[in-house]
C-alpha cells in the first residue's frame, strides 16, 4: 500500500480509502443490494490487511448501521492510533424539527451520536454531506470548530458541493480564525468530469485532499453497458446519475475496455489508475461487496499510464448536467 498526506494536513491516508456506504442493512436504507455486517466484516478486515487505513462512512447510511458495523470491526481488527476514521452528517436522521441538516443544534447531536455508534472517543475527519442551505454558513463553521476544539473530531471536510459554497467556507472560516475545511468528497471518475472545471482547482491551489466518490461510476466503467448486475438493475441512484448520457459515455467505457486488453489488466485498474494518476486526486474512495473488489482495487496502485494514455482516455469526453450537489 502506498500513503499521501491529506491535503496540507499531517495526516497520512493511504491511497485508497474503502467506503462503507455498502455495509448496513438494506430494510434501513435506499439500497437493497447492501451487506449486512456478518458479509461486511470479512471486507473490513481485508482491507486492514492489504494496508487500507482510511474508512469512510455516514450518520445516514442505513441510519447509522454502517457506522455501527465499521466502529465494531475497527475495534475487533485494528490499532484505532493507525486508521483513519471519516464520517459524514447533513441527511435526515429522524422526522421533525431539527432531524437534518448542519445547524449548530444538530452538528452537535449528531457528532455524539456517530461516536457512539463508531465506538470511539474521536473522528479523523468529519465532513457535511451536502451544503446547508437553511443554515447560515458562520453557524455550522463556528460549530465545527467547536467540535474540533473539544477533541471529537482531528479535521473537518465537505463533500459535493458548487465550489462558490466550498470558498464561502473557507473563508468564512479563515476570517474568523476557526478550523478550516481539509478536504473535498466530489464526484469524480471517468464519465463524469464537470469537478475539473472549478472545484479541483480551486482544491489544488488550496491545498486540500481530494478523495472522489464513485471512482469506478458505480460500475460502469467495469464491464460492457449490456452487461448487468444486481446492484445496476436495483440502483435508481446510479442510473439517476449516468443514464441520460449512456451513450456518450460507451465511447469512454470501450476505451477503457481496450486499454485494459492492451495492458493485460482489468477495467477497474484502468479506472482507477486514470485516477491515481490525476494531479488533484489524493485517494479515491472503493467501494467493496466482495474482498476481490479490494484486490483489483489495490492492483490498480500499480498500473503505470502514459500522458497519451491519459489522454486517449479523457478525449471523447462531452459536458454533463450537474449531480450530487443537492
Amino acid at each position: 500500500m502506498q500513503y499521501v498526506k491529506l491535503g496540507n494536513t499531517g495526516l497520512d491516508v493511504s491511497k485508497l480509502c474503502l467506503g462503507c456506504m455498502g455495509f448496513g442493512d438494506p430494510t434501513k436504507w435506499i439500497h437493497s443490494w447492501v451487506l449486512n455486517e456478518d458479509q461486511s466484516r470479512p471486507i473490513i478486515q481485508k482491507a486492514l490487511e492489504l494496508g487500507i487505513n482510511f474508512f469512510d462512512t455516514a450518520n445516514v447510511y442505513s441510519m447509522g448501521v454502517s457506522e455501527e458495523i465499521l466502529g465494531k470491526a475497527i475495534k475487533d481488527f485494528a490499532n484505532r492510533d493507525e486508521v483513519v476514521l471519516a464520517t459524514k452528517l447533513h441527511g435526515r436522521m429522524h422526522e421533525g424539527p431539527n432531524g437534518a441538516g448542519l445547524s449548530r443544534k444538530a452538528i452537535f447531536s449528531e457528532i455524539d451520536k456517530s461516536l457512539q455508534r463508531l465506538q470511539t472517543d474521536y473522528v479523523d475527519l468529519y465532513l457535511i454531506h451536502r451544503w446547508d442551505e437553511h443554515t447560515p454558513i458562520e453557524e455550522t463553521m463556528e460549530a465545527l470548530h467547536d467540535v474540533v476544539k473539544a477533541g471529537k473530531a482531528r479535521y473537518i471536510g465537505a463533500s459535493a458541493m458548487y465550489a462558490w459554497q466550498f470558498q464561502k467556507a473557507l473563508y468564512t472560516a479563515e476570517k474568523n480564525g476557526w478550523t478550516k475545511f481539509v478536504s473535498m468528497q466530489n464526484h469524480v471518475n471517468l464519465i463524469y468530469r464537470e469537478e475539473e472545471r472549478e472545484m479541483l482547482p480551486l482544491c489544488k491551489a488550496e491545498g486540500i485532499g481530494v478523495t472522489p466518490y464513485s471512482p469506478l461510476a458505480s460500475g460502469r466503467l467495469t464491464r460492457d453497458l449490456s452487461q448487468t448486475t444486481a446492484r445496476s438493475e436495483s440502483d435508481q441512484v446510479q442510473k439517476s446519475k449516468y443514464d441520460a448520457t449512456a451513450d456518450a459515455d460507451r465511447v469512454i467505457i470501450e476505451r477503457v475496455a481496450e486499454l485494459a486488453n492492451r495492458y493485460q489488466v482489468g477495467r477497474t485498474h484502468i479506472a482507477l489508475a486514470w485516477l491515481l494518476h490525476h494531479t488533484s486526486i489524493t485517494s479515491p474512495i472503493i467501494g467493496a461487496t466482495k474482498i476481490s473488489h479490494l484486490e483489483d482495487a489495490v492492483r490498480a496502485l500499480n498500473v503505470q499510464l502514459t500522458a497519451e494514455d491519459m489522454a486517449w482516455l479523457e478525449e471523447p469526453y462531452i459536458p454533463h448536467a450537474i449531480v450530487g450537489h443537492s
